[in-house]
């Protein structure tokens, strides 16, 4: 089981972190033998959820491409809909490529419809674009004088250059899946097979909401394996990652002292970063962690942490306390 970060990459106008201090604490995550580090992808403010928004992430992951050694490199997860496939197959290829083939993209559909309406992309649409801009894309890195006639993006006898390092493209993972908060995302999602059909024939990893509960999550494993195989896919190929916001309490730390550190981003409250969020000592954190990677078969490929400032306390803590008390996985 490989370990990775999601990282604060907050934007606080004058007090968003410089190169330099995300420099010395990606190699320090290098030094602990984290092996990646990924991003969210918001173009707005997107309350109540957020309280504020992130870096835009291939500025972001181009820059930590030249301050790093060894760490992969990736969005969880990029709004690829937002996107046109054919200029984002160049502009990612690019990021592979200068990163010495160590970029992971992470892709999901999206859920802020004032962020959609700002880009001209019918919101409604976003599941169908995502499904033909993932067939584009893969097509382009794939090959050369590239035919593609979808619904949404059609283009003839075209070449992107240059092709990512990886091959046959770098790793997908994609987002989404049953949660129990959808309100707080101004969305409501009265049918879930459709993200669990997309994430069983196109993923190669899948991300289950940070916020889903075991039962959620074992619910939907159940589907996605069903439904690759109607896709002819063998589900044991799918990997899984297990993902969450986290803040690790010292011994007699109350939760309270948390709610600066969560309130930075998070527009909700304490209860709700209680129930859906990792908030505790490292025992109470590495217990939870291994409920979900329980209701995933133990078959956890990465654990995904995302603290909450960019101090090497946290990071710390994390490594030497939190993962090595997690049990199972693959």
């Amino acid at each position: 089981m490989r370990h990775g970060l999601r990282i604060p990459s907050f934007a606080l106008g004058p007090k968003t972190a410089t190169l330099e201090e995300m420099g010395r604490y990606l190699r320090r995550a290098e030094d602990l033998r984290f092996e990646a580090a990924v991003t969210i992808d918001h173009l707005l403010l997107t309350p109540p959820a957020y309280a504020t928004t992130w870096l835009e992430p291939l500025s972001m992951l181009s820059a930590l491409a030249g301050v790093t050694r060894t760490i992969r490199l990736g969005t969880m997860v990029l709004v690829l809909p937002l996107r046109n496939p054919v200029y984002f197959a160049k502009e990612w290829a690019t990021l592979d490529l200068l990163s010495g083939g160590r970029s992971i993209l992470g892709i999901g559909v999206g859920w802020h419809e004032e962020e959609f309406e700002l880009m001209g992309v019918p919101y409604k649409e976003r599941g169908p674009r995502m499904n033909e801009a993932i067939e584009a894309v893969c097509a382009l890195w794939a090959g050369d004088h590239v035919t593609y006639m979808g619904k949404f993006y059609r283009f003839e006898n075209l070449t992107i250059d240059p092709k990512p390092a990886q091959k046959p493209h770098p790793p997908i993972w994609i987002g989404g899946g049953t949660q129990p908060s959808e309100k707080v995302y101004g969305q409501t999602v009265p049918n879930i097979d459709p993200v669990l059909r997309r994430i069983a024939k196109y993923a190669d990893t899948w991300v289950p909401h940070s916020s889903a509960t075991p039962e959620m999550v074992k619910g939907d494993w159940d589907k996605v394996q069903r439904f690759a195989r109607e896709a002819g896919r063998d589900p044991a190929k799918i990997g899984r990652v297990y993902s969450n916001f986290v803040w690790v309490l010292e011994k007699g730390e109350k939760p309270e002292s948390a709610i600066p550190h969560f309130s930075v981003y998070s527009g909700m409250d304490l209860d709700y970063w209680k129930t859906y969020y990792l908030l505790g000592t490292a025992e109470e954190v590495a217990e939870r962690i291994s409920a979900r990677i329980a209701a995933l078969d133990h078959g956890v490929d990465w654990i995904v942490l995302n603290p909450l400032n960019w101090g090497l306390e946290q990071l710390e803590l994390i490594a030497a306390e939190v993962l090595p008390r997690v049990k199972g996985g693959s």
